[in-house]
Order: structure tokens, then sequence, then C-alpha cells
């Protein structure tokens, strides 16, 4: 199961988070910035996948992908594939860019509705629903209608 998906930007300003299992607000402000300071701390040559069961608990997993300004984060239990919710952030991401041709930070922050309307097409109640990009954008093309 996804336990997160975030997006925040290299300063550490989260521009998206959406956390699948219930937590007061404090807490999961708190798991953003200790997610953070994991990722800024991290070297640009090493692996986009770490344990993190400190934050998150036991069995927990993540991975994330750096473009531009941006991290694209996934939180997950042991259930899921590390590489499949690495192609999980890539189909995302491809939404995104045919969504906003090109998506940038500002993006984000000015049609956030539109942003978890994809979130929600691809991942809801933190279940994989859909992987593919073209289908993503009919059924947000169909929302936004």
């Amino acid at each position: 199961m996804i336990k997160a998906v975030m997006m925040m930007n290299t300063q550490g300003k989260p521009r998206l988070a959406k956390f699948y299992d219930y937590m007061p607000v404090e807490k999961q402000q708190e798991l953003i910035r200790g997610v953070f300071s994991v990722l800024s701390s991290r070297p640009e040559n090493v692996s986009n996948f770490l344990e993190i069961d400190s934050l998150f608990g036991v069995d927990s997993r993540l991975v994330y992908k750096h473009y531009a300004t941006l991290y694209f984060v996934l939180v997950f239990d042991g259930s899921e594939n590390e590489l499949a919710m690495l192609d999980l952030i890539q189909v995302l991401v491809e939404t995104l860019d045919k969504c906003f041709s090109n998506v940038c930070e500002l993006d984000i922050v000015f049609n956030y509705s539109k942003m978890h309307a994809v979130l929600d097409e691809i991942v809801f109640g933190g279940q994989v629903l859909e992987t593919s990009s073209a289908e993503v954008m009919k059924a947000v093309e169909e929302i936004s209608k």
C-alpha cells in the first residue's frame, strides 16, 4: 500500500502532500520535514530508494525522483515493488507534462485541484488504479468537461 505521495521543492516547501493513513496535520508536517531533510542531504549519485522505518514505521520504504526544482516522493510498505513505484512517479510526471505542457512548480501551485484529480486517477486510497498516462489524461479531460 502507498502511504503517502509528496511533491516538494528544493527548499523543502511542500507543493502537494497526500497521506493515505490518517494522521494529524502536525504529524504530517513533521514527516514532510523529516523526508526533506533526508532527501536534501543525499548526494546526486546514490540510489533513489530508501528504508524509512524511523519516520513512517516498520517496513516503510521511500522512492523519489528529482526533476528540476521538485522532488516527487512515494512512501509505501513492503507489499509494493520499488521499481514499480519509481515507474509510477514517471507516469505521474509524464501525465503532468501532458496536462501543463512541461510541468513546473508554478503549475502545481496554481492548479491544485487538477493536480489532485490527476493523482486520484493514478492512486486512490493507497492503491494504484491506473498506470497509463493516456488513460489518466482521458479521465482528467472528462472531469474537466
